[in-house]
C-alpha cells in the first residue's frame, strides 16, 4: 500500500496507529427518507396466545376424557395432539406478531406483514375513501382496536389489527385529513 496523501508512493508502515471503528456511531449509509416503522402493541400477542390456549386446552381435556371413557385409556393419549398444536402455535404467534408493522410517509401509508411470505401494502392517502376503527369484545378486553382502510379499489383494502384505541383514532383522524387534502378526485 502507498500513502497517497502527499502524492508520493511511500509504503505505509505497520506500526502506524489505525483508528478503530466505533460501534456506537450512526451508520452514514442510512437514508433520511426511510420510513419509521411502528410495530403492534404487546397486548395483541397476549390476546392471540390466550385465544390459542382457550381453544386448545379444553379440546385436549375433552379429547382425553371422551376417548378414555369410550375407547380406552391408551386412546386418551390422542389428547396430546391439541397440546402439540398449542406448543407449535405459541412461538408462531410471536413471529407473526413481530412481522406486523406500519409506517406513515408523506404520500402514503405502508403496511408490512408476513413470516414466510412477506407482504407490503402501500395505501396512497388520496385513494382512501373510508377509514374505520373496529373493536370486538376480546380486543376491548385487551385495550385494542383495528384500523380498516377502504380504498377506491376493493382489492387493496387494508387492515392494521391490534392497535391501542388512542393510536387507532389518531391514525383514523390523520389519514382522513390527509385523504381529503390529497383526494384523487374520483
Amino acid at each position: 500500500m502507498t500513502d497517497a496523501a502527499d502524492g508520493q508512493d511511500e509504503p505505509v508502515g505497520r506500526d502506524e496507529p489505525v483508528e478503530p471503528v466505533r460501534q456506537d456511531e450512526p451508520v452514514e449509509s442510512v437514508r433520511q427518507d426511510e420510513p419509521v416503522w411502528t410495530g403492534l402493541p404487546h397486548a395483541m400477542l397476549r390476546m392471540r396466545r390466550l385465544l390459542l390456549a382457550l381453544w386448545m386446552v379444553p379440546l385436549a381435556v375433552a379429547t382425553g376424557v371422551l376417548l378414555g371413557i369410550f375407547a380406552g385409556p391408551p386412546w386418551a393419549t390422542f389428547a396430546l395432539v391439541p397440546i402439540g398444536f398449542l406448543a407449535w402455535g405459541w412461538p408462531l404467534l410471536g413471529r407473526n406478531w413481530r412481522s406486523w408493522r406500519y409506517a406513515e410517509r408523506a404520500d402514503d401509508l405502508l403496511i408490512q406483514r408476513g413470516v414466510l411470505w412477506h407482504e407490503q401494502t402501500v395505501v396512497p392517502y388520496g385513494r382512501m375513501q373510508l377509514v374505520e376503527v373496529e373493536s370486538g369484545p376480546f380486543q376491548r378486553k385487551f385495550g385494542l382496536a383495528s384500523l380498516q382502510l377502504h380504498t377506491a379499489a376493493a382489492a387493496t383494502d387494508a387492515t392494521i389489527p391490534g392497535l391501542e384505541p388512542a393510536e387507532a383514532e389518531r391514525l383514523r383522524d390523520r389519514l382522513t385529513e390527509l385523504g381529503e387534502a390529497r383526494s384523487a378526485g374520483l
